[in-house]
């Protein structure tokens, strides 16, 4: 496919479109390509490992994850979208979830349905870069012929294509058989062979899951590694989305419940990673990045926690936005660097592309901007000083610098409330978005600003007709 770049960039919202076909920076050719290891979790509030604030505090000490960020970078204003498949979307595209639905012309609408065949995945680009792209874990973009991991760039996945709550049905005394409704199985796949269903996906499954997908990477890594190719390997854990049941070896290990029990087996998981890196004496050429799809549960029996932040997923507040974001990349990051600028998850697509010397694609809107010098400390802020919010398919309202305006509010119940005027919060002064008016007549000003980026990405989305499903 042709790739190429023409840049077309608003002041507060990033906004690419290419028509050359250029490669971005390339690292000199004498320089091997570093391998990537992006472990994304699954409902995973910004406040649940150590160096957040968690960690012991949330009944299980965090040691393996926590040292990314002492031999890295630590993102406290990483955001993601509000729910699990536009935010999956998101990542692998580069581009707002709302751009990459299956839409023949015309703003989104309807229910999501993963992302067209057409859009060009971080598998797809890597792939173009003589990398090995393995799978293990949690899909959720598409779950027909030609909607597959190994559709869309990935050699070989395993996992599971679609949601984690699927595990109670076969379990559930509830459950109507002859609804027309199939169990969701674990399955496994070959880039060109068509998915093949393995076990059920049930609760004795769902415990047992992650375990198998950290296996399954490292049989990766290690095979990869033998052939001096460079590998890309995603980890899309299923915890901590609910049912939050840990693997036989955690279940009771930490004495605090099952949330703490699943947190301890997933830092032992991502030790193993680790340790698996090191060992093979890939640690100075391999991206180590762990961050998640966004905030903890919407519902009232999940035990997750944002944080000092308020809201959940399938909100517009920051407990669904800002996620935790590790990335280690030893003498090409400098280590224990913790920022508060913001950064967007479809930053990692044109950032990644950039390390490797990749090419982006030419024929569309690219919403993310490169973060390579910002995370290489070559530069001490961010590229990106806003983002827009959306819910579904509503634009919800955006953030710039410290602020944040929302065109509407979310009840506590997740119904949508129309506001006279909207809300603005300043995020410093006011972390849990509690009451705006007690600054906001003395800061007016910040209207512009706020309104220009939401404007500018109004336009944009006009120009986007999106493309048909091919």
């Amino acid at each position: 496919m042709n790739q190429c770049i023409k840049a077309i960039r608003s002041l507060t919202v990033p906004l690419v479109l290419f028509v050359f076909s250029t490669p971005l920076l390339s690292a000199p050719a004498t320089q091997e390509k570093p391998n990537i290891v992006l472990v994304l979790m699954d409902n995973f509030g910004y406040g649940e490992i150590g160096v957040y604030g968690g960690g012991e505090l949330r009944g299980a000490p965090t040691p393996s994850i926590d040292s990314i960020a002492a031999e890295g970078f630590q993102l406290t204003n990483y955001n993601v979208e509000a729910e699990c498949t536009p935010s999956r979307a998101a990542l692998m595209t580069g581009r707002y979830g709302a751009r990459t639905r299956l839409r023949p012309k015309g703003p989104p609408r309807g229910i999501w349905y993963g992302i067209s065949k057409w859009e060009i995945t971080l598998a797809e680009m890597l792939s173009e870069q003589g990398y090995a792209t393995g799978m293990f874990g949690k899909w959720h973009l598409g779950d027909t012929k030609g909607r597959f991991p190994t559709d869309q760039g990935f050699d070989e996945w395993y996992g599971i294509p679609n949601s984690s709550d699927h595990a109670f049905w076969p379990d559930s005394d509830s459950f109507q058989k002859d609804a027309g409704v199939e169990f969701t199985y674990t399955m496994t796949s070959k880039r060109g062979e068509t998915p093949k269903k393995q076990e059920i996906y049930n609760r004795a499954k769902r415990a047992t899951i992650d375990r198998e997908i950290t296996d399954h990477a490292i049989d990766f890594i290690k095979r990869k590694a033998k052939t001096k190719k460079p590998f890309f390997a995603y980890l899309p854990y299923t915890q901590t989305h609910e049912p939050v049941d840990a693997h036989p070896d955690f279940k009771g290990k930490t004495g605090n419940g099952s949330f703490a029990d699943v947190l301890a087996q997933t830092d032992a998981y991502v030790g193993e990673l680790l340790d698996t890196i090191d060992k093979l004496g890939l640690k100075e050429n391999t991206i180590f990045i762990f961050t998640s799809d966004n905030g903890r549960e919407g519902i009232r029996r999940s035990f997750g926690s944002t944080g000092i932040w308020r809201g959940t997923m399938f909100s517009p507040y920051e407990g669904s936005l800002r996620v935790p974001f590790l990335i280690r990349w030893p003498g090409k990051i400098p280590s224990k660097q913790v920022s508060n600028d913001i950064v967007h998850t479809i930053d990692l697509f044109p950032t990644l592309a950039n390390f490797v010397g990749g090419k982006i694609p030419q024929d569309r809107i690219l919403d993310g901007v490169n973060q390579s010098d910002f995370l290489k400390g070559k530069k001490k802020k961010s590229a990106r000083e806003s983002m827009v919010i959306y819910l579904t398919s509503e634009l919800f309202g955006a953030k710039w610098r410290n602020w944040k305006i929302l065109l509407k509010e979310l009840s506590d119940n997740y119904a949508v409330q129309n506001i006279a005027y909207p809300s603005v919060y300043n995020l410093i002064v006011d972390p849990k978005e509690e009451e705006p008016e007690k600054f906001y007549l003395d800061d007016t000003w910040v209207d512009t600003p706020l309104w220009k980026v939401i404007e500018e990405h109004q336009a944009s989305m006009e120009k986007d007709s999106g493309a048909p499903d091919a």
